[in-house]
């Protein structure tokens, strides 16, 4: 999105110092510029102010401070992260199209992708990169959209209360889609209740001529329905948009008809996992109501694509498959995950998994009840650094990949685990052997 810095100024009640020049969207990676955008510096373990000469030398056309301007354009704030907040709130208001807010405690990244690749059919669409849904990734997307785009789709992120109204005021969602909600970051929140609390900010910060699009199947979204002022529809078991036939083929991609009010079509995922069925039912869902065609729907998910990380299917040189689902882990999910790998062709099915982290009091309870499922399955678990499954643990990726040892056709793998475990190294290290 171009802006110029005075108007920049303006936004983030900064000082302007230097040319009034022109910029395209922003970053905070000096490492990542591209010319013509703003740098915007962030004092985290490392003072992004050490960097402004970098993010110069590659071609930033302006940059954000809250020291004294070091040369070039600068936009002279108190905070910086506060003014590029406040200047996305600024860009924001330019937009007319659809700004469609994703938040759940599952499977918000995978509707986020899916419903990017709907939308795309039809609308010039941005959308959230990654899993970028914080007071950071909220602001850059809607900074980094392209002038002409006539939609945006936002990932919302929570550490806490409180924290997904915020990125509403920045994002202004007129469309809010709630995926699920489930004991996951209770560590933080607290209770259950409480993460239903967090996520429920969204659809309440709904304009009355919005609508949330809500799980049917899961109790504590759909009661929300009656927290917003905004229009409801409902996906899943029990909702308006909803599967019907659903198969699974032997690379996990899942086929079945979608229903819904708009009429009935029949759809497959490019999105491996029988779970991903209610993912793409809420992208649809929210897709049918900005006015895409039941044809655009299932082109969409057809050919739309997740996320880095994010059930993964390759098979290694050895013939053994390998399903790399490790960008993230809570008991929910790692358990939608042995299920696929469950569902895999296969002799001889093991899992490597993880901590899932930030679970409070219920973390050694829930580890077990996963090891539990697994066995049920006839899954073997080796556990990286996370004796709470009380399974057989080992100490780093590298240890897990001897305890593995020669792989053969007719394995199969599952890696899995939070953020802090690391584990697509050891996806990476089965693909190579």
């Amino acid at each position: 999105m171009k802006l110029q810095c005075s108007a920049l100024a303006a936004a983030a009640d900064g000082t302007l110092v230097g040319p009034d020049t022109a910029v395209s969207g922003a970053t905070i990676d000096s490492r990542g510029v591209v010319v013509g955008q703003l740098f915007v510096p962030v004092v985290a373990e490392r003072d992004g102010h050490e960097f402004i000469p970098a993010a110069l030398a590659a071609g930033a056309a302006a940059y954000l401070t809250s020291r004294p301007a070091a040369g070039g354009t600068a936009v002279v704030v108190d905070d910086t992260v506060r003014a590029l907040q406040a200047i996305a709130r600024h860009a924001r208001g330019t937009l007319d199209g659809p700004v469609i807010g994703v938040t759940g405690s599952v499977g918000k990244t995978s509707v986020k992708d899916l419903l990017a690749g709907i939308l795309a059919q039809r609308l010039r669409t941005a959308a959230s990169e990654r899993s970028f849904n914080n007071e950071l990734g909220v602001p850059l997307t809607i900074l980094n959209a392209p002038d002409d785009t006539d939609a945006i789709v936002v990932e919302m992120g929570a550490r806490d209360v409180g924290h997904i109204a915020e990125l509403c005021a920045i994002a202004g969602p007129t469309i809010g889609i709630v995926t699920r909600v489930a004991a996951v970051h209770t560590e933080v929140f607290g209770t259950i209740d409480d993460v239903a609390r967090a996520k429920s900010e969204l659809v309440r910060a709904l304009p009355s001529s919005g609508t949330a699009v809500l799980n049917a199947s899961d109790e504590r979204v759909a009661a929300m329905a009656k927290d917003t002022p905004a229009s409801v529809v409902t996906f899943g078991d029990g909702g308006e948009v909803r599967a019907e036939q659903v198969t699974l083929d032997d690379d996990l991609r899942p086929r079945f008809e979608l229903v819904s009010p708009w009429g009935d079509v029949e759809v497959r995922l490019a999105a491996r996992g029988v779970h991903q069925v209610q993912n793409a039912l809420a992208a649809a869902a929210a897709a049918l109501v900005c006015g895409l065609s039941l044809t655009d729907v299932a082109a969409g998910l057809a050919a739309a694509s997740l996320s880095p990380w994010r059930m993964e299917l390759a098979t290694a040189p050895s013939g053994a498959l390998v399903l790399n689902d490790a960008y993230n882990a809570n008991p929910t999910s790692v358990a939608a995950a042995l299920e696929s790998l469950a569902a895999l062709p296969a002799e001889r099915r093991v899992a490597v998994l993880g901590v899932m982290a930030e679970l409070g009091a219920e973390s050694d309870a829930e580890h077990v009840r996963i090891a539990a499922l697994a066995q049920r399955l006839g899954i073997r678990v080796i556990s990286v650094a996370a004796p709470e499954y009380g399974v057989d643990d080992v100490a780093s990726v590298e240890a897990a990949h001897a305890r593995l040892g020669p792989l053969r056709k007719g394995d199969a793998v599952l890696v899995k685990g939070s953020r802090v475990a690391g584990l697509e190294r050891l996806a990476a290290l089965l693909l190579e052997d």
